[in-house]
């Protein structure tokens, strides 16, 4: 290199790169500073930042300032524009949009637009100016631009990159069109990253500094449920060795916080209509809709911090003002079909993983509508104790759930920032990234009677992987270790009736009261050895003494197995060729 090129490059402005959460209802920034991941609020004071844009008197209005609109200035303000995006007309599904701006045709029904009135009046000309047709690409852009510049003078440099997160079903016409309507605005995107992933790893990087302290990485099936405003996905995701594995999704476009904004829309209208008893329903006017559903989200919000909230509405319908306070209780019990919406949601991603609620080490609840408790406390009286749900409802620790995407896109734009985006394309590809896991734990078979399984690999863990372990000799001499493959099973079991009653037995006159009852099932995750890989002896084992036992599983699914006696001499080695369960391949992130 010449000393100008030296120069040069030393010249070379540093990229600035941070984590874009685009939301469909809402959109957050967060950038890394000291290793911390920062949300960054914007101009209002909004770390959640409404994905609304507003057209006023010849003036852009973003965030709050436009979500306000919706009640004055309905058809000039922009909502729900993001799942538009990548899509043709006829794949648009308008009814989040009917508050708001309408979408119509644009570009032969290739894309999307809105007809708003951007441009104000000229001084002094009663003419209207003309409409503009804005496409959601080029809203999208707008939307993009205002986020840069919030976070550009936030952190007090120009952002020219980001790592933003999408949806996990995101198809490639999705992310071609946010790339092009994020370079106009002037943000190169580094990467994608899936939103169930980016909060995985949010609150992993949380957990890091623990398990780096104590040498551990504990290997965990994680159900990751982000709930939305409009929409909830769901991914089961197997952690390895701090490799994350999808192993399947779930989707439901129409389940989110507007559902439960529904519910209180309902109730309002219906306690308004009881009051005012000669009044017109608020939910058959447009302006006095926009108002209930304002008022509904906000009500919402607030009983997930309170017990009690109240609807306060300045004329609502026909001049009428109206005020109503609503207990918790009282909206988790209307409620009721839609909290048990997101429970079968979850059941059905469970089920797609061809697992067990009894295989869900966590669950992790990210997005806005994860602060409700009912939905928390569901999942948990759901799943067994031995499942950790992670949420601000049940766990005092949890980072807040608005924020858990967009942390976790700050953390990864650190890593990858100072890399050229080739590389990064190159490092992410699919050759690069899906890799064979193993379909069957792999583990010793235990007991007297060889009745017992102890896990040393678990099944979805990715190769090539090496475990170690020891086994405590207490009589010494001559052992047989039996390497298997592990079949993991449910066990059921019913206690009877006697075993309920306890001991004592039970009070006769007791009985005509509970003879309806049966006790309570249990399940319980068992291991039974399955196809035995491989036998290996070991002399000689001192009294007291330990045996250790190393399997090592390499990119071909050979296996290699070492056993030995810790601290005596020799011991024995055997490889296996590719015979490890039937070697399932799954996309890694």
């Amino acid at each position: 290199m010449s000393a100008e090129e030296a120069i040069d490059e030393v010249q070379l402005p540093a990229r600035t790169a941070i984590g874009i959460s685009f939301g469909n209802s809402y959109s957050s920034i967060a950038h890394t500073s000291d290793g911390k991941a920062e949300v960054i609020a914007n101009e209002e004071g909004d770390r959640q930042i409404p994905s609304i844009l507003s057209y006023v008197a010849g003036e852009e209005f973003q965030g709050t300032q436009a979500k306000e609109q919706i009640v004055r200035n309905p058809r000039n303000t922009i909502a729900y524009f993001r799942d538009l995006l990548g899509k043709s007309f006829k794949e648009v599904d308008p009814t989040p949009l009917h508050a708001s701006a309408h979408p119509v045709e644009h570009d032969g029904g290739k894309t999307t637009a809105f007809v708003v009135q951007e441009k104000a009046a000229e001084e002094g000309s009663e003419q209207e100016p003309e409409k503009s047709t804005l496409s959601v690409s080029e809203v999208t852009t707008r939307h993009i631009r205002r986020l840069k510049e919030s976070a550009s003078d936030f952190i007090g440099k120009d952002v020219s990159a980001a790592v933003v997160t999408i949806p996990s079903d995101y198809s490639e016409a999705h992310k071609n069109a946010l790339t092009e309507a994020a370079s106009k605005a002037g943000i190169e995107i580094l990467q994608f990253i899936s939103e169930p992933i980016s909060a995985l790893l949010a609150y992993d990087a949380k957990q890091h500094l623990a398990e780096t302290t104590s040498g551990t990485t504990k290997d965990k099936i994680v159900l990751v449920a982000d709930l939305g405003g409009t929409r909830s996905d769901v991914a089961v995701v197997a952690s390895r060795g701090g490799i994350y594995t999808t192993l399947a999704t779930a989707h439901d476009y129409n389940l989110g916080g507007s559902s439960l904004d529904k519910v209180l829309i309902e109730y309002g209208a219906k306690e308004f209509i009881k009051k005012n008893k000669n009044s017109s329903d608020p939910r058959e006017n447009e302006r006095s809709l926009a108002k209930l559903t304002l008022e509904a989200e906000a009500v919402k919000k607030a009983l997930s911090l309170g017990a009690t909230a109240s609807f306060s509405i300045e004329s609502l319908a026909d001049g009428l003002d109206f005020t109503l306070t609503v207990n918790r209780t009282r909206f988790e019990l209307l409620a009721n079909k839609v909290l048990m919406s997101f429970t079968r949601l979850i059941e059905s991603a469970v089920k797609k993983a061809d697992l067990d609620v009894l295989d869900i080490d966590e669950i992790l609840l990210s997005g806005g509508t994860s602060h409700m408790p009912k939905i928390a406390t569901n999942f948990q009286n759901h799943f067994p104790e031995s499942t950790v749900v992670i949420a601000p409802a049940t766990s005092p620790t949890a980072i807040n759930p608005s924020e858990l995407t967009v942390r976790g896109a700050a953390i990864q734009a650190s890593l990858i920032a100072g890399f050229e985006v080739p590389e990064i394309k190159s490092s992410t590809e699919a050759v690069v990234t899906v890799t064979p896991h193993l379909h069957h734990a792999i583990g010793l078979v235990t007991g007297e009677k060889g009745d017992h399984f102890a896990v040393l690999i678990d099944a979805e863990t990715p190769v090539p992987v090496r475990r170690t372990a020891q086994i405590s000799i207490v009589n010494g001499g001559d052992v047989l270790l039996r390497l298997a493959e592990g079949v993991r099973d449910i066990k059921t079991s019913q206690p009877t009736k006697a075993a309920t009653n306890g001991a004592g037995g039970k009070d006769p006159e007791d009985e005509d009261e509970d003879e309806d009852d049966e006790p309570e099932e249990t399940r319980e995750k068992m291991w039974k050895a399955g196809k035995v890989l491989a036998e290996a002896g070991v002399r000689d084992v001192k009294k007291g003494g330990k045996v250790e036992i190393q399997v090592s599983v390499a990119a071909d699914l050979g296996v290699t197995v070492v056993c030995r006696e810790v601290g005596g001499k020799g011991g024995v080695r055997g490889t296996l060729e590719a015979v490890v369960g039937e070697g399932k391949v799954n996309g890694t992130a």
